[in-house]
């Protein structure tokens, strides 16, 4: 297997709607990690925080949110100062048995707000933007060499930058048959590259691994709406046997400038596709759910007062979620800043409590056996002095 370049990729998702990516990785440092599961999802577009988890217990939230506050009827109650948006039914009920938590205030190592260099950061663990080129995870998996094989799935388009590395990737992209001529053009393209030292081995782990999407899911077409069907097949891929330890799911249209809404619109219809996702993969999963936590991370939050338009602006802290069989029960994770307008950052956005990249670490370490001097130096580059969040799992 290897890294495919762009045209490589598009010969082997014909037939697709939806990317999947398989990357392969030496196992981590503790055995047991192999039957580890992390899962990490990625919304872009910055996903608003005080939207996914309203923290009524400040006084100054309902009157800088305005016509986009979630009324307190409406939140789902995770203790006295915190809730969760109405449509995260499935998280919520996770966090009343102990398998869900959410650290209200996280933020990249460098206050920026423009999506591409944000997501830069979050996806490549640097300590400033482009001064890596690969991803974090791609390398955490790298740093943990042993005998044996682990793999990672990517659930997406694309393959993400929080997997690109020097470890060979493998694209998969479910979605059905969607051309009577699909067969066809398979077999030509397996005739065409039969005696091709790279594409001709990509080519056919591709089509072994759609075989197996097709087995897992029973021969159902998945589409690419579908969201939580797509997670199904993702968690049921990681539960299986000799399955992937790690998956990453990306999550888009969180971008909400205009009419962003309440307990219902915009970001509701997002936040619902974002609960169905943990749903879908807690079915997959079965059995697998107890040795599994799912993080779910955003390149920032948005401005904590609402605009002209009925909508928030790029701002700078946002809402992390953990959820999981293998959590640790508790209350939130870092520090609440409060609201107070002379606590907001440069005036205008929640403040950050809590560096994304201590979180991450923390899993890293305690759930997936990764060495603590790796992850401050070749994870996370210069990064020794975001210890890792303890006793989350």
């Amino acid at each position: 297997m290897t890294h495919l370049h762009p045209s490589r990729r598009g010969l082997l998702s014909l037939g697709a709607s939806l990317g999947m990516t398989f990357l392969a990785a030496p196992v981590l440092a503790d055995p047991l990690s192999a039957r580890r599961k992390l899962v990490v999802i990625v919304c872009r577009g910055a996903m608003d925080g005080l939207s996914v988890s309203p923290p009524l217990g400040d006084r100054d939230y309902a009157a800088l949110r305005g016509p986009i506050a979630i009324a307190p009827d409406k939140v789902l109650k995770l203790d006295a100062d915190f809730g969760l948006h109405p449509k995260l039914a499935t998280v919520h009920a996770l966090a009343q048995s102990g398998q869900a938590r959410i650290a209200p205030a996280v933020a990249i190592p460098e206050r920026i707000r423009s999506h591409f260099e944000a997501q830069d950061l979050l996806e490549s663990g640097g300590a400033r933007v482009y001064d890596v080129t690969t991803g974090w995870l791609n390398r955490a998996l790298a740093a943990s060499s042993r005998d044996g094989r682990v793999t990672a799935i990517s659930v997406g388009p694309e393959e993400p930058l929080i997997l690109r590395g020097p470890s060979p990737v493998q694209s998969w992209s479910p979605g059905g048959r969607q051309s009577a001529d699909l067969g066809r053009i398979t077999t030509t393209l397996q005739d065409l590259y039969k005696h091709d030292p790279i594409l001709g081995p990509a080519l056919a782990s591709g089509l072994q691994t759609e075989a197996t999407a097709d087995t897992l899911n029973g021969g159902q077409t998945i589409v690419a709406k579908d969201a939580r069907a797509l997670a199904v097949t993702a968690g049921r891929f990681v539960a299986s046997d000799g399955g992937p330890s790690i998956a990453v799911l990306q999550l888009d249209g969180f971008d909400t400038h205009a009419s962003q809404g309440a307990a219902e619109g915009q970001l509701a219809n997002r936040l619902k596709a974002l609960d169905d996702v943990v749903a879908g993969l807690k079915e997959g999963l079965g059995p697998a759910w107890g040795q599994t936590v799912v993080v779910t991370a955003t390149e920032f939050g948005r401005t904590a007062h609402v605009n002209g338009t009925g909508g928030t602006d790029h701002g700078t802290a946002s809402t992390l979620i953990l959820a999981g069989g293998a959590l640790k029960p508790g209350g939130i994770v870092g520090d609440w800043p409060t609201l107070e307008q002379s606590k907001l950052f440069e005036a205008r956005d929640l403040a950050p409590t809590l560096d994304v990249r201590q979180v991450f670490k923390g899993l890293l370490q305690d759930h997936m056996g990764v060495d603590r001097a790796a992850l401050d130096s070749r994870i996370f580059p210069d990064s020794g002095a975001a210890a890792p969040v303890a006793n989350l799992v």
